[in-house]
């Protein structure tokens, strides 16, 4: 999302060298490049943003239809790779914070199969429109989102494919 600073997201696509045969889609985190939105939880400053965040509670209101449009746009790339002869399953979808959110929600509510998604300090959003999502150290995400997700992910796909690790003194990046 290099440098863009509309509501329509602009992907950053690297040339391929040679023929492509998979690829790999990571999504940024709240304040980095990309759409432009006020963010209610920033004092609803505009900043980079997929959708509005309004608290970090797990019962904090959630910008439902933003979210699905953020999942919408995102579907559409995966779309354009797949037009690309790219097929679905050899397509990676991952982010950080905000981006990591994104990609699980938009994983979960694709109709076709993904390679995978990685998500890295995040939660899963609308969970309570999944069913059996229980309701219930980072400053900015705290660590019973990443265990409430990982839960639901275990119903969701083979449990054996899941993977959640913690990092003792690792606050919310994505390196020390």
């Amino acid at each position: 999302m290099c440098g863009n600073n509309t509501s329509t997201p602009l992907p950053a696509i690297a040339p391929a060298a040679r023929k492509v045969t998979a690829a790999v889609i990571c999504l940024h985190g709240l304040g980095d490049t990309g759409p432009v939105r006020p963010v209610t939880l920033n004092m609803n400053m505009a900043m980079p943003s997929w959708f509005d965040i309004t608290g970090l509670s797990p019962d904090s209101q959630e910008d439902e239809s933003g979210i699905k449009q953020a999942a919408e746009n995102i579907k559409a790339l995966i779309d354009q790779e797949v037009k690309n002869d790219i097929p679905s399953d050899r397509i990676i979808l991952g982010g950080f914070s905000q981006g990591g959110a994104l990609s699980l929600y938009t994983a979960l509510t694709m109709q076709e199969k993904l390679a995978g998604v990685t998500a890295l300090n995040c939660w899963l959003p609308l969970r309570a429109s999944f069913p059996q999502v229980p309701r219930g150290f980072d400053p900015l995400v705290p660590l019973m989102f990443g265990s409430l997700t990982v839960e639901k992910r275990k119903t969701l796909v083979n449990p054996a494919n899941v993977t959640f690790k913690t990092y003792e003194g690792m606050m919310h990046s994505l390196c020390q």
